[in-house]
């Protein structure tokens, strides 16, 4: 029956199909040919997949990312980031990671993130000199931190097949997010430095202070959605919404850049760009649970149980599992058929949920941008103009980076899990 399906899913997949056919069709024709129940039960499990509260939060985060995108929001992000780290050695490259980690702190996209920043700093980096492979490199793997940084649709997603706190997940997400985006840092003066970048003139301090007022609207948004979880004013979900609003009101009144029909048209984009999520979400829901009937979830359990794997192994393997995954299917598909797998097995072994569900997110911000689906070499493609070989070539060495990342959030759980601590008691 497992063997079905997955040679059905890798068929469909290798043909080309878009993910959520591919997953709800393997999982449709293996149910015909293995079972007898009716077929309703595929539909009410689909909608069963769907149906929770924590889910509600992602079609308000995705309108909040566009209308930041639409709205000037992301370019005083950027610009405000350019006179904070513009000066030094490699100051374009830092800028623009700076820059993504603050636009995915308002957006929890990683492709709005790309295509926000990645369509205004692509040409100035060819401009300045850098390399084209770094250049599209580097805009196509930094925006993969919106995925760590809260809020995150990953986290979110993880925590409705889990059942764990979404709070707790953003404020371990921050912790993780600001060590993913440091690692890039280092890496991007490394390369200036190494590849002789000039550097640019320091912003004054007055351009620094006029910069971060013409910002500080845009900049409220991690704020109030961080704040407010924070100090217990408002749910993750609630704060979706806030954050949507304030995003609306600040780009049409404050900055003055989205009236009625730019807001109407991003509302459309946005919710065909939900409705995308939320089939996805459904068709990985019924193949969850074809896997679940199959008894995967328990061959796996009694495997690791005959093996005697211990947490650093266990974790070694999932991230192993996790990357491979996130080669061929998106990062919200894997969390969703992975963790419902290993969530009791890493509770056996005494591994954190919340710090479990930081690496999984980890893991797929890292497959947004790995040959050969990950949806960031497709966006950044679309942004940049470049081929796909360039673009390949140009993020392996951000893909080594990642990992090296990776292994410091899997290994060392206080990078995660001290704000957690702190504000839950975890």
């Amino acid at each position: 029956m497992i063997t079905f399906l997955f040679i059905l899913l890798f068929a469909l997949l290798f043909l080309g199909s878009p993910v959520f056919i591919a997953l709800s069709l393997a999982s449709l024709l293996t149910f015909i040919v293995y079972t007898d129940m009716p077929l309703q039960v595929i539909t009410q499990r689909m909608i069963g997949g769907i149906d929770k509260f924590a889910l509600m939060s992602i079609p308000f985060f995705i309108l909040g990312a566009n209308v930041m995108k639409m709205g000037g929001i992301a370019k005083r992000i950027l610009d405000w980031a350019h006179t904070l780290v513009g000066g030094l050695r490699g100051g374009l490259a830092l800028t623009t990671e700076v820059a993504c980690m603050f636009f995915g702190a308002v957006s929890g996209s990683s492709p709005a993130t790309v295509v926000a920043i990645g369509g205004l700093m692509y040409p100035a980096l060819k401009a300045k000199m850098y390399d084209r492979g770094f250049s599209v490199g580097l805009i196509t793997a930094s925006g993969s931190v919106a995925l760590l940084i809260p809020p995150s649709i990953s986290a979110i997603i993880y925590g409705a097949v889990t059942g764990v706190s979404v709070g707790a997940l953003f404020m371990a997400g921050l912790g993780a997010g600001i060590l993913y985006g440091v690692v890039y840092l280092i890496y991007c003066y490394w390369y200036a430095r190494k590849s002789g970048v000039p550097v640019d003139e320091r912003a004054s301090f007055q351009d620094k202070i006029k910069a971060t007022k013409e910002a500080s609207w845009a900049l409220g948004i991690p704020i109030i959605i961080l704040g407010g979880i924070y100090l217990g004013i408002f749910t993750p979900t609630e704060a979706s919404g806030i954050a949507a609003v304030y995003a609306i009101f600040v780009s049409m009144f404050i900055y003055k850049e989205m009236d009625l029909k730019k807001l109407y048209k991003t509302c459309i984009v946005s919710a065909e760009s939900t409705a995308q999520v939320m089939i996805l979400l459904a068709a990985a829901s019924v193949f969850s649970w074809i896997l679940t009937v199959g008894q995967v979830p328990q061959n796996l359990a009694q495997y690791i149980a005959d093996s005697n794997f211990g947490p650093i192994a266990f974790l070694m393997m999932l991230n192993l599992i996790l990357i491979i995954a996130g080669m061929f299917i998106d990062g919200s598909s894997a969390i969703i058929i992975i963790a419902p797998l290993v969530y009791p097995l890493a509770m056996q072994l005494g591994i954190d949920p919340v710090h479990l569900g930081v690496i999984m997110v980890a893991n797929a911000s890292i497959g947004m941008f790995t040959p050969p689906f990950g949806l960031n070499l497709f966006v950044a493609q679309s942004a940049t103009g470049e081929n796909m070989m360039n673009i390949m070539k140009g993020i392996m060495p951000f893909v080594i980076i990642s990992l090296a990342a990776l292994l410091l959030i899997t290994y060392l759980p206080d990078i995660s899990l001290f704000i957690p601590r702190m504000v839950y008691g975890l």
